[in-house]
């Protein structure tokens, strides 16, 4: 018998949310190799036993990571079945095609009207996608939970998520505290997409790390964003300038995902909004996708779409200041 030991360190996830209250989850999976002595300490476990039980657990301990990176949950249940000899095909099995991500608590994300399933066909198939339609129709929601599948899957390593800090109505130089403190919740929906898709720990392990990067606009400036999924949220409050400076940010192997609502423009009276110009003359562009989103595509709650058709009425006959 061919003796081996090995560490396994555990990488991006709370050792604590893996192994279970107690140890319980361990303990389990420990109990599918009695011969091997298995030891935890903090973030990394320590095999030792036959080379080629060791090489056996090191592979379905890596299957294990991979079912909790992608769902958020770990049961009792979820070992047995991943532990069986078919272990990788059940998984595999398990995906969803339709599924982005697997939110806190195991939920399934998922693009649910007929142009946000455009939306997640033009990010496939294009490096730069605009995104355009009312509030309500899972614009901002849909483009983080693509910029999350694509950090799972690999495809990039990091998120960038921006808006510009344009005040809608209200004036960010009065409120207290310093520059974090007073941008935090003009980019809180931004968060709370998130917080639905990705552990609280985790979410702030990322954050804290820089694979997750959310920043007010004016903090790109003279950046190349590579390797990156890059969100541009309410873009329809940059101005032409703004616009055409964040576009240019892009990388060689960079998605940018710009998303925006042209009936909520808070830019000066008489100033072009760089959506709106980016739209006009992008739009003959074959590389670059285009989505508009429509009221049919309201997925809150249903007096949202009666409110919209009542601003629309009421902007039609007369200027709302």
């Amino acid at each position: 018998m061919k003796v081996d030991s090995r560490e396994i360190v555990i990488e991006g996830i709370n050792p604590q949310d893996l192994f279970g209250i107690n140890n319980v989850n361990l303990k389990h999976i420990k109990s599918f190799f009695p011969k091997l002595s298995v030891l935890s300490r903090g973030n990394s476990l320590t095999v030792q036993g036959d080379q080629e039980l060791v090489e056996e657990f090191n592979r379905k301990f890596d299957l294990i990571q991979q079912h909790y990176n992608t769902y958020n949950v770990l049961s009792i249940n979820n070992i047995d079945n991943l532990m069986l000899e078919n272990g990788s095909i059940l998984f595999n099995n398990g995906h969803d095609d339709e599924t982005l991500v697997h939110g806190t608590g195991g939920n399934k994300i998922k693009a649910r009207t007929v142009n946000q399933k455009k939306l997640v066909k033009a990010i496939d198939e294009y490096d730069m996608v605009f995104a355009v339609g009312p509030a309500g129709t899972g614009k901002t929601y849909t483009a983080v939970a693509l910029a999350v599948r694509a950090l799972k899957a690999k495809e990039v390593k990091r998120i960038v998520l921006t808006r510009p800090a344009v005040e809608a109505g209200e004036n960010l130089g009065f409120l207290p505290g310093d520059l974090k403190e007073k941008l935090d919740p003009y980019l809180m929906p931004l968060y709370d997409a998130l917080r639905d898709m990705i552990p609280p720990d985790k979410l702030a392990n990322m954050i804290e790390m820089g694979i997750i990067e959310i920043a007010p606009l004016a903090f790109m400036r003279g950046r190349t964003l590579d390797k990156a999924f890059v969100i541009l949220d309410e873009a329809q409050n940059t101005t032409t300038l703004q616009m055409k400076m964040f576009l240019t940010r892009m990388g060689m192997t960079a998605k940018f995902l710009i998303t925006g609502d042209m009936t909520q423009v808070d830019l000066p009276h008489r100033q072009k909004s760089g959506l709106s110009f980016a739209l006009e003359i992008l739009d003959g562009i074959d590389e670059i996708g285009i989505i508009r989103l429509e009221k049919s595509d309201i997925i809150r709650h249903k007096l949202i779409t009666k409110i919209i058709d009542a601003f629309e009425k009421a902007e039609s006959k007369t200027k709302i200041d």
